[in-house]
């Protein structure tokens, strides 16, 4: 893809490359996983280095489309050293305010009246601000308490440029590095893409609303705020005004009167149901998203950022998570390759020893250093610096599994997430394949079965037509057909041989029943005869086979 020249593209591309210039030479790239590095346990992480913190300064400075950056690269860690990650986890916060004016403004402009018509009470100081929106506390006519979500003025004009700017670069560098190319950087920038378009249209994000409180009625303890449509639209987001703090906002003290343990279980249920079952979860549930509410329940916010997994993914994540939880690296490694996309530089004997290792030490961690979601996002690392490409879902998962590690030890210090997962993937797993035999379901089988059975009649047609035509070749591609049609055909003489021994025991038996004048032994003459036919191919054949494997094989058994 051909650079822009056009004057806003050519400040971004100065943007990138200073950005490029300044990390790419440091820490950022000396850091990347080499391939026979093992990924970090979680209580090795090293401190926050200030240049983490500085770039974290620099993507905010350049705006909410770098930010969102930022935060998908902390889920990538094959391409960011894990010192990196806690910076630029950090940057959904500390974002500036725009003016009440502007809210007033958009608010009017997108419902179509003004604030004080469809507001008895809008508070202008905001409650809270993100990259692309904030949010106010208000009071619909009715009398009901809500938050209105705000896009920023102007926001996605420059998403749309920035998006364009970073397309262009990346598909560059794709083509001209080995880097670009390794990392498939233009996909990434796709996927940032998509999730961003997805989040800049409010009405995408009250749908998740919906639906996502559909999967957690069979929940008593979580749940998502509802929407209100009438107050909504692309740019503006009014929902339910939950009651509560930030779970880690609240005090030891409050704490103990909390069933934390119990809650973080469900929690950790809620999520492998949405995942594994589901197949549509809530991909940030960081602790800022995961309220305590004043009835002691969990409410999840801000689902403007959701994931899908597909049926087949599903499966092998739950096998995967069930490796992990049994900390059984062999089968760790051996679902991670079939779910992975191997390239030209996989190296499979380093691949498989590392991840063996970063299992193995896993289960000898202690309860406090315990992290599955980091653990998930260490085997896509392993994988990306040995040739190996899993899908993005893993490392989405990894990562709301760490904040739901986080979320759940501060609900109860003593959560074992890794006994949690345990549990509960049994239950996840019923759930799993009483939903794969729902109508829907059955229907597709049904269809499939229907036609299967349809081509049968058409397939066998042409068989026996070959068959007739003396036309049937059978193709097997082996070191030696010569040797394989040999060894087939003593195979066949063999059994048969077996079959006509077989069948003259059986007739000697049957004639012994006989009473004749012939006689042998005291015995009926031609149920005898038989007999001795029968006996003398046993020891006929008994011989070959005892010749054959001698001149075969030494007195070892090793082939000659």
């Amino acid at each position: 893809m051909p650079l822009s020249l056009n004057p806003s593209s050519l400040k971004r591309y100065y943007d990138l490359v200073r950005l490029f210039y300044k990390y790419g030479r440091g820490d950022l790239v000396r850091e990347l996983p080499e391939t026979d590095s093992i990924a970090p346990k979680a209580d090795d992480a090293p401190p926050v280095p200030a240049k983490a913190e500085e770039l974290a300064r620099d993507l905010e400075a350049l705006g909410p489309t770098f930010i969102k950056l930022g935060q998908l690269l902390s889920t990538r860690p094959e391409i960011i050293p894990p010192s990196y990650v806690p910076a630029l986890e950090r940057l959904q916060d500390d974002v500036k305010t725009f003016s009440f004016d502007e809210v007033q403004k958009i608010v009017s402009d997108e419902i179509g009246v003004r604030l004080s018509k469809a507001f008895l009470e809008f508070e202008a100081e905001p409650i809270g601000a993100a990259s692309l929106s904030q949010v106010h506390r208000a009071v619909t006519r009715s009398g009901r308490e809500v938050v209105v979500k705000v896009q920023r003025p102007g926001v996605r004009e420059i998403v749309t440029d920035d998006l364009q700017a970073l397309s262009e670069v990346a598909a560059f560098l794709e083509a001209k590095t080995a880097f670009g190319a390794q990392y498939q950087l233009s996909g990434m920038v796709e996927e940032l893409r998509r999730s961003m378009m997805r989040e800049l249209d409010y009405r995408v994000e009250a749908e998740n609303m919906r639906v996502m409180a559909g999967h957690l009625s069979r929940f008593e303890r979580v749940n998502v705020p509802e929407p209100l449509e009438d107050l909504s639209s692309g740019r503006v987001l009014t929902m339910q005004f939950v009651r509560g703090r930030k779970v880690t906002k609240h005090s030891p003290l409050i704490m103990q009167d909390v069933d934390g343990e119990g809650l973080a279980d469900e929690l950790f249920r809620c999520y492998l149901h949405q995942v594994l079952v589901a197949g549509f979860f809530h991909a940030d549930p960081h602790p800022g998203n995961v309220f305590l509410t004043e009835e002691k329940t969990i409410a999840l916010l801000d689902l403007g950022m959701v994931a899908h997994v597909g049926s087949r993914t599903q499966e092998s994540l739950l096998k995967l998570l069930a490796a992990i939880a049994d900390t059984d690296g062999d089968r760790v490694a051996d679902i991670a390759e079939a779910l992975g996309e191997t390239t030209e530089s996989y190296d499979r004997i380093a691949f498989r020893r590392q991840l063996s290792i970063l299992v193995a030490e896993q289960a000898g961690a202690s309860l406090a250093k315990l992290e599955i979601g980091r653990l998930l996002m260490d085997v896509q690392q392993i994988a990306a610096a040995n040739g190996l490409r899993v899908p993005s879902e893993l490392s989405l998962l990894g990562k709301t599994l760490l904040n739901l590690d986080r979320v759940g030890r501060t609900l109860c210090p003593t959560f074992d997430p890794n006994e949690s997962i345990r549990r509960n993937i049994a239950l996840v797993a019923r759930e799993r394949m009483h939903s794969s035999f729902s109508p829907s379901s059955l229907l597709a089988m049904a269809l499939e079965t229907k036609e299967v059975l349809q081509k049968v009649p058409a397939r066998l047609g042409q068989i026996l037509d070959l068959t007739a035509n003396n036309q049937l070749r059978l193709k097997v591609d082996t070191i030696d057909e010569h040797l394989i049609v040999g060894t087939l055909q003593k195979i066949a003489n063999r059994i048969t041989l077996g079959l006509i021994i077989a069948a003259l025991l059986i007739g000697a038996a049957l004639l012994m029943r006989v009473d004749t004048s012939f006689r042998l032994w005291g015995y009926p003459g031609l149920a005898m005869i038989f007999f001795l036919a029968a006996t003398a191919g046993a020891a006929a054949l008994a011989w070959q086979i005892l010749r054959h494997d001698r001149s075969q094989y030494g007195p070892g058994g090793n082939k000659r």
